[in-house]
């Protein structure tokens, strides 16, 4: 079996390139938010996810059936599983306890910004925040190591990070990592063309101005005190 390092991320947060980076390691397999159909037929089938229909026919929905196919994939020495940590919401964690496991967070406005312009009304359980908290202290609670990792400070120094991350999951870093192509890439989900442009358009990791204000609509207020809240938390654990 391949030695897997999971990726559990917050939306609209640099997940996918950390996914393309991981990509160009030669003996890496890596893997698009396998749950995804998991999720929108068991967990949140109410939300209007573009392509719903596509995913759903493109992954198995069969939460069993997906981590035994993951399992199975041997034909390379390391598998990277990019993950939403919503996809997983109230899931038995077992199963990730002899992986490495990276817990990928991002400044809450930031994120609703960029969701909601493409999921109007996101919720509280849609951007993961308070699951990541949950996911960290389980994690504990079952001394299950993890790394936590800022989206901000990877793009600050993407060369830094990433080392420590190959460090932590006991692999030697590439400098392959911090390039790739303009373009896709044979993994890419069918969700891709809803969400991917900016990686796409991409051929690195890419610092987002800082300084740039971010405005939330009002109705956004509450949604991001409770993020914040549960990203604060997280950061201090």
């Amino acid at each position: 079996m391949s030695k897997i390092i999971c990726l559990w991320a917050s939306p609209r947060n640099i997940s996918t390139a950390m996914m393309y980076s991981f990509a160009q390691r030669k003996e890496t397999i890596v893997v698009d938010e396998p749950f995804y159909a998991y999720y929108l037929n068991n967990v949140n089938s109410k939300t209007l996810h573009p392509g719903k229909k596509e995913i759903l026919n493109s992954q198995s929905s069969n939460l069993k059936k997906v981590l035994q196919e993951l399992n199975e994939i041997n034909s390379k020495e390391l598998l990277f599983i990019k993950n939403m940590t919503h996809h997983l919401d109230s899931q038995n964690i077992d199963f990730a306890k002899n992986w490495s496991n990276v817990i990928l967070t991002r400044s809450p406005k930031r994120s609703i910004s960029s969701f909601s312009r493409v999921i109007k009304n996101p919720t509280l359980r849609d951007i993961g925040y308070k699951l990541q908290y949950e996911l960290a202290k389980e994690f504990q609670k079952n001394k299950i190591e993890f790394y936590l990792l800022q989206a901000e400070d990877l793009l600050i120094n993407p060369e830094k990070h990433l080392k420590k991350i190959c460090d932590f999951s006991k692999i030697k870093f590439s400098k392959k990592m911090l390039s790739w192509s303009k373009g896709g890439i044979s993994e890419d989900g069918v969700w891709a063309k809803y969400w991917y442009k900016n990686v796409h358009n991409s051929t690195g990791f890419k610092e987002s101005n800082s300084q740039e204000e971010i405005q939330l609509p009002v109705k956004y207020n509450s949604l991001l005190k409770e993020a914040s809240f549960f990203y604060d938390a997280l950061k201090n654990i």
